[in-house]
């Protein structure tokens, strides 16, 4: 179990400072790489950040571990927190714009829907790619 929640953990940490770099390249390459820079405390922040929103989504992973629930409310459960926690840290590390209006917290939050969904589907995938090599193996 502890060897379980490192992984999480490490998984977690890297995902979201994966992405969180990825969105900064992006950034980077929208409004072209010479116009834009990253101060110190921007990148500790986002790197900081990253790893706890990545750490919110991956130890609400352990939910999937119940066969009590149904998949679609372990679903919910997951991303629910998730993103209750990403939207806490980009608030609270101003990544949200929140001083700019509605429209753009709402871009901001379907954007940031469409992220998570992506990764979690990337994600199923591959667990279920992994599952079904695995059956393989067993029935043979």
């Amino acid at each position: 179990m502890k060897i379980d929640l490192v992984k999480r953990l490490a998984l977690g940490a890297f995902v979201g400072c994966f992405i969180v770099l990825l969105i900064m390249v992006l950034m980077s390459l929208q409004r072209g790489p010479q116009n834009i820079s990253f101060e110190g405390t921007t990148i500790i922040n986002a790197f900081l950040g990253s790893i706890v929103v990545g750490w919110g989504f991956s130890l609400t992973g352990l939910i999937y571990e119940r066969e009590d629930i149904a998949f679609p409310l372990q679903v919910a459960f997951q991303m629910g927190i998730g993103m209750v926690i990403l939207f806490i840290v980009a608030i609270y590390l101003q990544w949200m714009p929140t001083n700019l209006g509605i429209g753009i917290i709402i871009e901001w939050i379907i954007i940031a829907c469409i992220f998570a969904a992506v990764s979690w589907c990337g994600f199923y995938i591959y667990y279920y790619l992994v599952a079904r090599d695995l059956n393989k193996k067993l029935s043979k």
